[in-house]
């Protein structure tokens, strides 16, 4: 699917029997989801380190991750989380009503993430198809552009101009990037022609933006501009990209070559309840901690607080400082908290990085993003306008204010959950200094325009939940995309527990979380990262992989990310 409209593909016969795609990086095509579904395990540590404690700074998904790999390692994680544990996985209820719930950072994942759902399996929880626009759980979408509607419950119902921007886009891929040669290799797991290609590409493409792409692209040369601006209005898969147009062309084909933005699920109850989970979750195959020991057990219940510093301490391990003034040294440290922390907000030994990792942490262009939901009293969307015979309300996309507008219920005797917009960088700044009143009345007046007749505020019960991530100290963004030019400045993050060539001075600190992945913005690299630290850390204490199922740093000589000169 590679537009707003989700034009399908044409069928391929046997597709059904096919393996599916998967989140496979292309930058790093280890398959992770073997690595954690080998019975053999992800390895072990010495018995003298067994209990040894390793600070995890962050208990966003990335951090509960790493902290409950290395609990079933045998190892102790000490977990210091500034706020409240989920990180941007981060789930509101309305307070009038809880149990309707708000996911104010990651709410839907892409089916291909498997080491993802590795996770969600684990805590047991249940997931529903996300109503991204024209799937088959959205009963229907309305596209609005320069003041033009149009309804929608099948792809068929779009006028021939959306097939156009659809078929340029595909073809744009096909004929410039080996689309299908690509995702061929992703199903069938070539890692050697995925290299091949890959490689390629980046070399090609490090310096592009996605907006030169396709404005170069022989596919949008034959059409008009006013197809490239509906191509950013209302993008591919699940709404508007033009707020990426300025980033590199890299991090969109990452996200089309492995369904990222494709068959997309949510999470019953909020994305928080992943982190959560597993921060109680207690492993049956646990190594030297007794039966029923969980990260939440280990660490008293409650994670340490705020970190203020990180320094090398006296013994030659990891000094690790709180707001308050408590301080504690470890043999290593998992790092997840964004990037730009570590110069903006932690007060970070200069030593323990290199002056080249020092500029990649620096140079990371992180995303704003704003959302805001309201909790209606039923999901009355789904009543059908006795004179036209539509939905009252759809599922939006516009280039008014709200941009997207998604229709969340669990059942049509249940309150609703609405989120009026949803919206990145230039639009996400548009409502930064407004309330959540404010933000909900300039929502409505947008919406009123496109749906004359539908009184939206008579539904609305409680009080509105809003977020600009990039208002949030311990964020300062939603996530990074890279801009032109960025792929070695990623290279080089992605790879740092790659320790064996490092001084010791710089040995012992692991980075992790999705900014430092080469999927910003996807749970997905939240959890591989983690478990690249994990690896590092245990390779740090002398330990190493289990027989029959080699880690990502034992096979790095093959699948390393491409070195650009």
């Amino acid at each position: 699917m590679t537009m707003a409209s989700d034009l399908p593909h044409p069928p391929v016969p046997g597709e059904a029997a096919r393996p599916p795609i998967t989140m496979l990086n292309p930058d790093f095509p280890f398959s992770y989801d073997h690595y954690l579904g080998h019975r053999a395990g992800l390895g072990r540590v010495p018995d003298l380190k067994l209990g040894t404690e390793v600070a995890v700074v962050g208990a966003g998904l990335s951090g509960v991750v790493a902290a409950y790999e290395l609990l079933r390692l045998g190892l102790k994680p000490v977990v210091y989380e500034a706020a409240r544990i989920g990180g941007r996985l981060k789930t509101a209820e309305f307070s009038a009503a809880p149990g309707v719930v708000a996911d104010l950072g990651g709410m839907r994942f892409p089916e291909s993430g498997k080491a993802f759902y590795h996770y969600v399996d684990t805590v047991g929880l249940e997931t529903r198809e996300f109503p991204n626009p024209l799937s088959a759980v959205t009963p229907s979408t309305l596209i609005e552009l320069e003041g033009k509607a149009h309804y929608a419950e099948t792809a068929d119902d779009l006028p021939p101009f959306f097939t156009e921007v659809a078929e340029a886009w595909r073809r744009a891929l096909r004929e410039e990037v080996d689309f299908d040669a690509v995702q061929e290799a992703l199903r069938t797991r070539d890692v050697a022609t995925i290299k091949r290609i890959w490689n390629r590409i980046v070399a090609e493409l490090d310096e592009q933006t996605f907006y030169g792409f396709i404005a170069g692209s022989a596919a949008f040369r034959e059409k008009s501009f006013a197809h490239r601006e509906a191509f950013g209005q209302v993008g591919f898969g699940t709404g508007g990209w033009d707020t990426d147009f300025s980033n590199s062309i890299l991090e969109i084909l990452r996200v089309v070559f492995t369904d990222a933005d494709d068959r997309h699920r949510r999470i019953l109850g909020g994305a928080q309840r992943l982190p959560d989970g597993l921060w109680s979750h207690a492993p049956d195959d646990l190594v030297h901690w007794p039966k029923g020991t969980s990260v939440a057990s280990l660490n008293g219940g409650v994670p340490r607080g705020a970190v203020a510093a990180i320094k090398r301490g006296e013994g030659g391990g990891i000094r690790i400082t709180e707001k308050w003034g408590a301080t504690r040294e470890f043999e290593a440290a998992i790092v997840t908290c964004q990037s730009w922390l570590l110069s903006a907000r932690i007060d970070t030994e200069e030593t323990l990085f290199a002056p080249e990792m020092w500029t990649a942490i620096e140079r990371s262009h992180y995303m704003q993003s704003s959302k805001t939901f309201v909790m209606v009293d039923r999901p009355f969307w789904n009543d059908i306008d006795p004179e036209t015979g539509r939905h009252v309300l759809s599922m939006t996309l516009t280039d008014r204010l709200p941009r997207a507008t998604y229709l969340l219920d669990d059942g049509p005797d249940k309150p609703a959950v609405i989120l009026l917009s949803y919206t990145w960088n230039d639009d996400a700044l548009k409502f930064l200094s407004l309330s959540a009143d404010e933000r909900t009345d300039l929502m409505l007046h947008s919406l009123k325009k496109i749906y004359p007749t539908v009184d939206i505020a008579s539904h609305i019960v409680g009080e509105p939940i809003t977020v600009s991530w990039e208002a949030d100290p311990n964020f300062m963004g939603a996530f990074k995309n890279n801009l032109p030019g960025h792929y070695r400045y990623q290279e080089r993050l992605f790879g740092h527990f790659m320790q064996g060539d490092l001084p010791d001075a710089q040995r012992g600190v692991f980075l992790a979380g999705d900014d430092i992945s080469f999927t910003a913005g996807w749970a997905e690299g939240a959890v591989t990262t983690a478990l690249n630290a994990v690896w590092g850390t245990v390779r740090h204490l002398g330990g190493g992989s289990s027989p029959g199922n080699p880690g990502p740093g034992d096979v790095w000589d093959e699948l390393a990310p491409v070195v650009l000169d």
